[in-house]
């Protein structure tokens, strides 16, 4: 029988893997970026503008891997499905880590 952490997992699994939906259906239905995934050249087209403070920090964060695309930006579909899933993994696993070090820090100091 699963244990309650293991059903989670498997959860959390089942999710790194379905997160290519995000770009499997727009690129189907031709929906464009998914919505509030918005660099400042689509806001720009979007609002017309693009907010001063959002201009100054735009680029103060470079994702390690954008557009979560390992492939490049013209990268076939099945590149961009297997970095999706990858990504998930690897956002799983620093957020998995995360929780796991700041609880051990928790329960040492509490002793």
């Amino acid at each position: 029988m699963l244990t309650l952490q293991k059903k989670l997992w498997i959860g959390i699994a089942i999710l790194a893997l379905l997160s290519p939906l995000g770009i499997i259906v727009p690129d189907k239905f031709r929906a464009g970026d998914a919505w509030g995934e918005w660099g400042t050249d689509a806001l720009a087209k979007i609002l017309g503008y693009v907010p001063e403070g959002l201009r100054r920090t735009a680029d103060l964060w470079k994702a390690p891997v954008p557009d979560y695309n390992l492939g490049g930006e013209n990268a076939a579909m099945g590149i961009k499905v297997l970095s999706y899933i990858i990504s998930g993994f690897i956002g799983v696993v620093i957020a998995g880590l995360a929780v796991y070090l700041i609880s051990r820090f928790l329960v040492k100091r509490e002793q």
